[in-house]
């Protein structure tokens, strides 16, 4: 006499893994925290050696505005200085600069690192290449941010709000590191990927984390048109490292539960 057992195999055509709790989310999840963290140390160092080599920064601010001019692209000093007509909404573009920027970016590779485990090396490498290829702009173009020049005003400053502070070189951020904008780049890629992944009716909300962020970068006097503009440029030079195989790649709940109730055990053999 002899048995026959059925495997149980998701809809995904995967051999489900054994489940041990939240061990190995726990695991993964503090692995990928000091990796991200490892890299981003390196990115920081590396803005801060780009931050010894900024004596060309308003030379380059100068040639951005003028190119900007010759694109006939929309005048930032005249928008910010429209905006300040309206205190609290430049108190409010302030407020998302600083706060909303890594938080809600290190939100959601949290999400994605625990929900969509498969999709989320993508996001993560795609972040990393933009982020090299940033990084190389900062040391080869250092730029002099709009707050820095004739006809803007320091929004931080002017409503106690800097992230930076009075002096061009203190702190510890390299505040000629303009070109290009991580701002827009990260929330870009956020909104994208998420788009990408998720499938709830309510993801093409995220296209206005990008839109806000450029916004309040152009209105803060933060970043030039071109910051933001060559930021999207980096993404597209890196989006096949996003769109690959496993990025919708996920179970869901109710795919788990369609497969408990869609596979039974055959009746032993005799």
């Amino acid at each position: 006499m002899g048995t026959q057992a059925l495997e149980r195999v998701d809809l995904t055509g995967e051999r489900p893994r054994s489940s041990t709790g939240a061990g190995p989310v726990v695991w993964r999840v503090v692995r990928e925290a000091v990796l991200l963290a490892t890299m981003f140390l390196v990115y920081s160092a590396g803005r801060q050696f780009a931050g010894k080599h900024t004596g060309s920064a308003f030379d380059h601010a100068r040639e951005v505005l003028s190119l900007q001019h010759w694109l006939h692209l929309p005048d930032e000093a005249a928008i910010q200085h429209a905006a300040l007509q309206l205190p609290q909404l430049v108190q409010g573009a302030n407020l998302y600069y600083a706060s909303v920027h890594a938080p809600l970016t290190g939100a959601v590779l949290l999400w994605l690192s625990i929900w969509r485990p498969k999709a989320y090396p993508l996001v993560r490498w795609t972040m990393v290449s933009v982020t090299g290829l940033a990084l190389i702009g900062h040391i080869l173009f250092p730029l002099a941010p709009p707050r820095m020049m004739p006809g803007f005003v320091d929004t931080g400053l002017k409503f106690g709000q800097s992230v930076y502070g009075p002096e061009n070189s203190g702190g510890v951020a390299n505040q000629f590191a303009a070109m290009p904008s991580l701002h827009v780049g990260w929330a870009a890629l956020i909104a994208l990927s998420m788009i990408l992944i998720t499938r709830s009716k309510w993801r093409w909300l995220w296209l206005a984390h990008p839109i806000i962020t450029f916004s309040v970068v152009v209105v803060t006097a933060n970043h030039y048109w071109l910051d933001g503009i060559v930021a999207l440029l980096l993404i597209g030079i890196s989006l096949p490292l996003l769109l690959r195989p496993g990025l919708r790649s996920y179970k869901t709940a109710a795919v788990d539960r369609s497969a408990d109730n869609s596979v039974a055990p055959e009746p032993a053999l005799k």
